[in-house]
Order: structure tokens, then C-alpha cells, then sequence
């Protein structure tokens, strides 16, 4: 990692090709600053923005937007549905150097990157919305499942290649059961839980436009069998499968020279299924950390392979819990970025995400 007072940035190289995680404090005056600074950084290193996370009000995607100087890249804008939207708590980037970029379109509107490695082909899509926001919340979130299997087809891949989704539901604690049955139907249909279900986030959040769903995934194609995906097990959770949730705890992704293990968007869950430390932001933290940090360890990682990582508040105002949490436990310093969002149900005040890279 090469961490200065406003970015840091982790390496996962595969293949020849290396993919950038860039983690940056940004707020309303210093986004133009952040921005330029992350293009500077990446022009430095021959690398291509591919995606990226604004965490914060939807009234400033206009002024992002505005702000970066080309933007030929997927902007997701995440207002939480517990937040206000008056601020900005950060950005995340992922940048790409060694291989060509090819752009996946959704209309006029880029959504994404494929590429290709000797080893495999890697798409990142993001921002991928329904196009009629009259129709209802389930219809919405079914046209984005059908969508992401579309826009997939642009880089010769399946929705069974997907190894990882983000998934932001717009008032999310008023019918996240409800879109448990669409996506567990669709997946039943395309055969994905005969194969692997991928790793996931599901949080309260609406984007720029505000419509009932936005997503981001990302898959990827072996071309030999030196490449392995794969779900990891929670060692402290049971499966989500158990409550109906559609999503793996982890998936690694092992290639020749190294490994990414993305975990699934994790909170204070008991191992029966059940929230634990209710109404204790602190001991959830503890709890969700301990998880996280086991699922870790049992790939032989530890928190100094994050990559990135994204946690999510209930309340902002207990965002500093986390802070204290690492520091009373000697973590190093993570690339983490702080979102005000509703959690996948009421009594759960904190969850957080997390990539982490090893070199073989």
C-alpha cells in the first residue's frame, strides 16, 4: 500500500496486469482536488479508472460529474437511506494498467470494463439501473437482473461467470423480503445455485436518479483450470442460504501470482441467523469484525491484504466506533470508506465489506 494523506492504494497484480484500489477521503471542497489527484496518480502508473463509488448526498452528482475532467468511467453515487445526503464521506476507484479496457455500453451510457488476462477475462460493471422507474420495485429489480445478463453478453460472458455483487435498494427496510423472492427466483432460473452463488452487498441506498435498484458486479472467465472461483464459508456464520438470502459469505478468486478474496457485505448475525447486540453499535462492530477477520484467517490473509472496504452506519454519528475498534486492537490503517446507509434489517447498525489481495 502507498498511502499519503488523502489516498490510499493497493495493487492486486495478475497475469501481467495490475488493478489499482484506490480508497480517498473526499468532501464537497476537496472533490475536484481528490479527483485530480487519483487521475494524476493513475496516469503515473499507466492505469485506466474503471469504476467508481461516490459515497454521499445525489444532489452533488452533477457537480461530481462536473469535477472530473473525462469521465469515461461507471459513477455509482450511493445516498444512503438513513442519510440526509448534506455531505460527502469519500470515493473509491478501481483502475486498471497492462491490458486494454473494453467499454460495456448500456445505450448511450457506459456501465463498465471488460479485459483480458492470459489467464482470464475480468468485467466490472456498475451503475446498472431499470429504465422504467414507473414500474414497480420488484419489476425494476427483476429488469436489472435481466439487465446485468445483457450487458454481460458485450464481453462473451454469463450471469454464471458473476463472482461478486454490489445491490442498492432505494428504501430498502420497506421490502427487502420482497426482493429476496426476485432474486432467489431468478437465480433458480439461471441455474446459479447449481454452480456458485456469488459473493454480495445489499443495502439501503439510492443513486443519482433515485430508482428502486442500482448494481455493480464483477465476474470473471477462466480460460484454464490454473484459475479457481470459489464461495468461502463464514467460519462464524451459517450460511445466508439458511434466511433465504442468495448470497455467499465470500468468493475467492485464485489465479496463477496471487489472490482476491471479496467478502460479502457482513454484519452482527448469530450463527443461527439471528442479530446479535442489539441496539450496541459497539459490540456489533466487535462481533462483525471478529467474523470478518475469521473468514480472513481461514484463506491464511490477515487486515493488512485489504485492498478495500466499505462500511456502513446506521447512524454517522457512531462512524468513530470503528476508528476506536481498530485502534484498542492494533489494526493497520484501512483502506476504508465510511457510507450513512440503511443496513438489510432494522436492528443492524453496522455492516462492512471487504477485499483483500495476497500474492502467491
Amino acid at each position: 500500500m502507498a498511502p499519503d494523506e488523502t489516498l490510499q492504494i493497493v495493487e492486486f497484480p495478475h497475469d501481467g496486469v495490475k488493478a489499482y484500489y484506490i480508497t480517498a477521503q473526499a468532501t464537497e471542497s476537496s472533490m475536484h482536488e481528490v479527483f485530480n489527484h487519483v487521475s494524476v496518480e493513475m496516469k503515473n502508473r499507466d492505469a485506466k479508472i474503471a469504476f467508481q463509488y461516490l459515497f454521499g448526498g445525489r444532489q452533488f452528482y452533477p457537480k461530481a460529474v462536473s469535477s472530473i475532467e473525462k469521465l469515461d468511467w461507471p459513477l455509482t453515487l450511493l445516498h444512503g437511506d438513513a442519510c440526509s445526503g448534506s455531505t460527502i464521506t469519500g470515493t473509491q476507484f478501481i483502475a486498471v494498467s497492462g491490458a486494454e479496457l473494453n467499454p460495456v455500453m448500456d445505450g448511450d451510457h457506459m456501465v463498465g470494463n471488460w479485459y483480458d488476462t492470459e489467464d482470464a477475462r475480468y468485467c466490472l460493471l456498475g451503475d446498472i439501473r431499470a429504465d422504467d422507474l414507473s414500474r414497480s420495485r420488484e419489476e425494476q429489480a427483476r429488469t436489472v437482473f435481466e439487465k446485468m445478463e445483457t450487458l454481460l453478453k458485450q464481453a462473451d460472458m454469463q450471469f454464471t461467470d458473476i463472482a461478486r455483487t454490489w445491490i442498492y435498494l432505494n428504501e430498502l427496510l420497506e421490502w427487502y423480503d420482497e426482493f429476496n423472492v426476485v432474486r432467489s427466483r431468478f437465480f433458480k432460473e439461471r441455474g446459479i445455485f447449481e454452480k456458485m452463488v456469488p459473493a454480495s452487498t445489499g443495502i439501503g441506498a439510492g443513486s443519482a436518479a433515485g430508482e428502486a435498484m442500482v448494481c455493480a458486479l464483477l465476474a470473471i472467465k477462466p480460460k484454464h483450470d490454473g484459475v479457481k472461483v470459489f464461495a468461502v464459508p463464514s467460519p462464524l456464520q451459517c450460511p445466508a442460504l439458511d434466511y433465504k438470502s442468495s448470497f455467499a459469505r465470500a468468493v475467492e478468486i485464485d489465479q496463477p501470482g496471487a489472490r482476491l478474496l471479496t467478502i460479502s457485505g457482513t454484519a452482527s448475525i448469530e450463527p443461527g441467523g439471528k442479530t446479535a447486540h442489539i441496539d450496541n453499535c459497539k459490540k456489533q462492530i466487535e462481533l462483525t469484525m471478529e467474523v470478518v477477520h475469521e473468514i480472513l484467517k481461514s484463506r491464511n490473509m490477515d487486515w493488512e491484504d485489504t485492498a478495500r472496504a466499505i462500511a456502513y452506519f446506521k447512524d454517522i454519528d457512531e462512524a468513530h466506533l470503528l476508528e476506536k475498534y481498530c485502534i484498542e486492537h492494533d489494526l493497520p490503517e484501512l483502506p476504508v470508506s465510511i457510507s450513512h446507509a440503511d443496513i438489510c434489517r432494522h436492528d443492524l447498525l453496522f455492516e462492512i465489506e471487504l477485499d483483500a489481495v495476497k500474492t502467491n
